[in-house]
């Protein structure tokens, strides 16, 4: 792999996992006191718990896309988002988080993966779409969805800056 390759690959990974000028998700869902996981504070759009499981999922179907040739597209919005604003367990909170962590780290890998081509079309996408767009799409819905968590635990109390 050429050194430049190697360094964008590298970039790309950074992005996607380490928030570079900002927190990074994981952090911004670490310790997430459970008693707010479906606390929507007047005029805020999500709960934390629906902001988690939005990017959860799309996320994952990033990930399916970019991945899968018998990809199927989900219904927007209805698939995109939780139907409550409230997760119906604690355990199901923690799964999300966890199933959150594991495309991270399989983005990580398909992105670091020589073989992966970054910059040819997916071939059962449109024209635009290749890894590299698949991947600057996720680093830039998982990084605005961030700020809202972060910002919806300074106004729930729960975020120590």
């Amino acid at each position: 792999m050429p050194d430049n390759q190697a360094a964008l690959r590298n970039q790309l990974v950074q992005l996607l996992r380490e928030g570079n000028a900002h927190v990074d998700v994981l952090s911004a869902l670490k310790d997430f006191p459970a008693a707010l996981y479906g606390k929507k504070p007047t005029h805020a759009p999500h709960s934390g718990w629906e902001i988690l499981e939005h990017m959860r999922i799309a996320l994952h179907d990033l990930l399916e896309f970019s991945t899968n040739p018998e990809y199927v597209e989900l219904k927007w919005p209805d698939e995109y988002w939780p139907a409550s604003p409230a997760p119906p367990s604690e355990k199901a909170w923690h799964s999300s988080v966890r199933a959150l962590e594991e495309d991270l780290v399989a983005f990580t890998k398909l992105i670091k993966n020589p073989k992966s081509n970054l910059f040819s079309q997916i071939p059962w996408g449109k024209k635009d779409q290749t890894l590299l767009r698949e991947v600057l799409l996720a680093a830039d819905h998982n990084s605005y969805h961030t700020g809202e968590l972060v910002f919806l635990r300074r106004i729930l109390g729960a975020w120590k800056s």
